[in-house]
């Protein structure tokens, strides 16, 4: 985290830009889907939850893949996290207040420090204090993938425990969260593209701020569905979101890597090799 704060400091437009379209283009894209399709209180309820939540993890394996910048996508994803303590809980009320939806922007919040902003900064302290311990360094790359396995945990639970309610509503709900992530896919990297034409790594930075503002922490979004929400349903969006947000960068990173591969990729990995 202390490097990523650094490169905020050296960079600080492609940062701010990527977070700022995170809580701003998905939280009302998702309002705007829902309208649009007609979706029942709870289900419009799910798919603005989880348009709101930050980053996810997965975007950082995303954007590995399609050789985009790493780096500012793990500086993204941190930032997006921290900030989601304040940034989701307020989205989520501004969108849902006057609906059949009860919101409580506090209990939103605490949930929020509880899921994802306290284990951030404990991993932040457990890094520092014994990241060159040996037995760390053998464990923290099968990390990634034990975050991974939980959060299929989480969604298969709730796939299994609903799967009534997904029979009946999941076409809808499938359509909603496929329009939300193309669509968050697609304005995060024009709008990106256009703002950033005259930075040196337009390209790269346009690609990872895509990928950013396209993957959500669904894992949050469920387990806020969950505690806060009294319909069931409202948990399905974020559920049916893990998927479709993994497929759909999935395949934008083997469109991106395979058949439109980024000039700069090269320069990124050679500053990368050179950096100390």
């Amino acid at each position: 985290l202390p490097l990523d704060f650094e490169r905020v400091f050296k960079f600080p437009l492609p940062v701010l830009l990527g977070i700022l379209l995170q809580y701003t283009i998905m939280p009302f894209l998702g309002y705007a889907i829902g309208t649009l399709l007609g979706l029942s209180p709870g289900i419009k309820a799910g798919l603005v939850l989880v348009a709101s939540c930050p980053g996810g993890t997965a975007s950082n394996v995303v954007a590995f893949l399609a050789r985009a910048n790493v780096a500012l996508s793990v500086t993204m994803t941190a930032f997006s996290t921290l900030l989601s303590a304040l940034a989701t809980p307020a989205a989520v009320e501004l969108l849902l207040s006057g609906s059949e939806i009860d919101v409580s922007f506090m209990a939103l919040f605490q949930s929020t420090v509880l899921v994802v902003v306290l284990p951030v900064l404990l991993g932040v302290f457990l890094n520092r204090t014994f990241g060159r311990n040996q037995l760390v360094h053998r464990i923290k790359p099968a990390l990634p993938a034990v975050a991974v396995v939980l959060i299929c945990l989480i969604v298969a639970s709730i796939i299994g425990k609903d799967r009534t309610l997904l029979l009946e509503s999941g076409p809808i709900i499938l359509l909603a969260t496929v329009l939300l992530h193309l669509g968050g896919f697609l304005l995060g990297y024009v709008i990106s593209r256009i703002v950033l034409r005259m930075q040196p790594d337009v390209e790269g930075m346009a690609r990872t701020i895509s990928i950013e503002v396209g993957m959500q922490n669904s894992g949050l979004g469920v387990v806020l569905a969950r505690n806060h929400f009294s319909m069931a349903v409202v948990a399905l969006p974020p559920a049916v979101s893990s998927v479709v947000h993994s497929l759909i960068g999935s395949a934008l990173s083997v469109l991106w890597r395979r058949y439109w591969p980024d000039p700069g990729t090269e320069e990124r990995a050679s500053s990368l090799r050179s950096s100390p």
